[in-house]
C-alpha cells in the first residue's frame, strides 16, 4: 500500500507546487506583458490538471479486486496516464502554435521574469527527480507520465528564461526556434507515454525476455513433458499468465497438482512482472 500512498503524496505535492507557480507566473506575466510567461502560466494550469488526474487514477487503481472487477482496478493507471499524455500533446501543440505565429517583441523586461523562471526550473526539477524515482521504483506508468510532464516543464521554462534574457538585448528569434524544438520534443515524449498506455489497455503480451524466464523455470521440472496455450494479460503494471502443462497420465492427481502449485509459486516469486500464475494440468500417455 506504500506505493499508492507515495503516489498520492506526489500528486498532492504537484497540485500545491503548480498552484504556487501558476500564481507567480500569471502575476508577473501580465504585469510585464510577456507572452512566453503567460503561456508558461497556462502550462502550469494544465499541470494542476495532470496532477489531479494522477491523484484520481491512483485512487481508483488502489481499490482491491471485487466481484465486479476480478483482476482489480490496476488499469485505471493506464487510462489516466493516457489522458495525461493527450493533454500533454494538446499543450505542446499550443506552445508550437504560439512559437510559430506569436511574436514577443513588446514585453517589458523585468528582473522578476528571471526570478520566476529560476524558481520554476528548481521546483520542477525537484518534482521530476522525485516522481522519476517513484516511477522506476514502482514501474508505474501513471507517475511516469507525470514525471515526463515535470521534465518537459523544466525545458519549457528554460526556453522562457533564455527568451527573456535575449529579449533584453532585442534578440527575439530564439523565442520561436526554441519553442518549436521544445514543443516537438514534448509531443514525441507524450506520444511514447500514450503508446505504452494503449499497449496495456489492448492487452499486450509480456515481453519475449519475460516469457523466456517463465519457460526456463518450467524446464526445471522433469515431470513436465509439454507446454501449450501460453497466455498473458496485463493487470496494472504486472501480468497474469496462464498455460497448460502435460504430465505422465499414470501420475496421481495429487502429485500432478502439487507440481502445478509449486510451479505457480516459483514463477510468481522469481519474476517480479508476474502478478498471478494459473497452471492447467493435462495427462499425456507415456
Amino acid at each position: 500500500m506504500n506505493k499508492y500512498k507515495n503516489i498520492k503524496f506526489s500528486s498532492v505535492l504537484g497540485i500545491i507546487c503548480n498552484l504556487f507557480l501558476l500564481i507567480i507566473k500569471a502575476v508577473i506575466g501580465f504585469l510585464t506583458n510577456s507572452k512566453s510567461m503567460i503561456a508558461d502560466a497556462f502550462n502550469s494550469a494544465g499541470d494542476i490538471l495532470s496532477s489531479f488526474l494522477t491523484y484520481v487514477g491512483n485512487k481508483i487503481a488502489s481499490i482491491p479486486r471485487d466481484d465486479d472487477h476480478n483482476l482489480g482496478h490496476g488499469k485505471a493507471e493506464y487510462i489516466y496516464s493516457m489522458l495525461i499524455s493527450i493533454f500533454m500533446i494538446l499543450m505542446s501543440l499550443y506552445v508550437l502554435k504560439e512559437s510559430i505565429f506569436v511574436t514577443n517583441k513588446n514585453f517589458e523586461f523585468s528582473i522578476y521574469l528571471i526570478i520566476v523562471c529560476i524558481i520554476t526550473i528548481i521546483v520542477k526539477f525537484l518534482l521530476f527527480i522525485y516522481t522519476d524515482r517513484l516511477s522506476k521504483k514502482y514501474k508505474n506508468l501513471l507517475i511516469k507520465a507525470n514525471s515526463k510532464d515535470h521534465r518537459n516543464d523544466c525545458l519549457l521554462t528554460l526556453a522562457t528564461l533564455i527568451s527573456s534574457i535575449m529579449g533584453y538585448f532585442d534578440i527575439y528569434w530564439f523565442d520561436r526556434v526554441g519553442g518549436v524544438l521544445i514543443s516537438t520534443f514534448m509531443i514525441v515524449s507524450a506520444i511514447k507515454v500514450y503508446k505504452e498506455s494503449y499497449d496495456v489497455l489492448m492487452d499486450k503480451s509480456i515481453s519475449i525476455d519475460t516469457k523466456e524466464k517463465v519457460l526456463n523455470i518450467i524446464k526445471r521440472y522433469d515431470e513436465i513433458k509439454k507446454v501449450i496455450h501460453f497466455n498473458s494479460t496485463p493487470v496494472g503494471y504486472k501480468y497474469q499468465i496462464s498455460f497448460t502443462i502435460f504430465v505422465d497420465g499414470n501420475m496421481s492427481t495429487f502429485d500432478s497438482h502439487k507440481i502445478a502449485d509449486n510451479l505457480e509459486k516459483d514463477i510468481t516469486k522469481e519474476i517480479d512482472e508476474i502478478y498471478l500464475t494459473v497452471v492447467h494440468v493435462n495427462p499425456i500417455e507415456k
